[in-house]
């Protein structure tokens, strides 16, 4: 099994004496793009605001009911600068294709725009593609690991689900990498994250979430390998480079 499903896990180990480990929680507000959508009421995916009215997340995200929460930081407590935002569009790319998770793109447009201040503020769209080795965060509310470097034990007892935004400090794996973990599978509109060499470090946030590198937003979790916190393959993103034209146009038209 390699699909992801709604959430995935967060993890991150020591790399070179970093302070990562396992993931930690992200400084409050410190992803001020990070955006939680909701259907009926439970989290569902995350997604990045791009502009005060529009939302950028994964097509396999896409819910009937969906509410979008922005300046969230715990999602059980108000902090005070969260605003709750109702959706008047959701407009997956029209070649999106569950199976091969082609396109696996869409953009919201919110009903009011996000008012605009430290704790909520877009993230930039690239002005280039990613480059290998390059570093990046992942943000999201996804699981994570409980699990100690060389624990055994069973996965359950391993993985928790977070009341609080987590990061990780990750980088851009080479296509030619990426193709040898996953053959046949990774499109060019798809670009690879993790930590070269793999472990238990090379699992990402929630569906949807956002891959930034260099201040600008390069990638939406996608896919992957599961179990997340076993595996030893990078996360696979959609790539936003590739999609700029579209996500212009759309909006413009919209």
């Amino acid at each position: 099994m390699w699909l992801l499903l709604v959430s995935i896990v967060l993890v991150s180990a020591a790399q070179d004496g970093d302070k990562m480990l396992e993931g930690e929680e992200c400084v409050p507000h410190s992803q001020p793009w990070q955006v939680a959508l909701f259907e009926r009421g439970r989290f569902n995916c995350g997604a990045s605001l791009i502009s005060p009215y529009w939302v950028l997340s994964a097509a396999h995200c896409q819910t009937r009911f969906m509410r979008v929460r922005l300046g969230e930081h715990n999602l059980r407590r108000r902090d005070g600068p969260e605003q709750l935002r109702a959706v008047s569009r959701i407009i997956p790319h029209p070649n999106y294709e569950a199976r091969s998770h082609r396109h696996d793109v869409m953009l919201i447009r919110l009903l009011q725009p996000a008012r605009l201040s430290p704790q909520v503020h877009p993230v930039a769209l690239p002005t280039r593609c990613p480059r290998p080795g390059e570093s990046c965060v992942v943000s999201g509310w996804g699981l994570v690991s409980d699990k100690e470097p060389g624990a055994t034990g069973s996965p359950e007892s391993q993985v928790s689900v977070p009341d609080t935004l987590h990061c990780a400090n990750i980088s851009i794996i080479s296509e030619a990498s990426c193709n040898k973990e996953y053959p046949g599978r990774v499109l060019r509109t798809m670009v690879c994250a993790g930590i070269e060499g793999g472990g238990t470090d090379s699992c990402e946030g929630d569906s949807g979430g956002p891959l930034v590198c260099s201040g600008a937003l390069q990638g939406i979790v996608s896919w992957g390998d599961v179990p997340c916190d076993t595996t030893t393959k990078p996360g696979v993103y959609t790539k936003v480079c590739s999609y700029l034209e579209w996500i212009r146009e759309t909006m413009k038209r919209n």
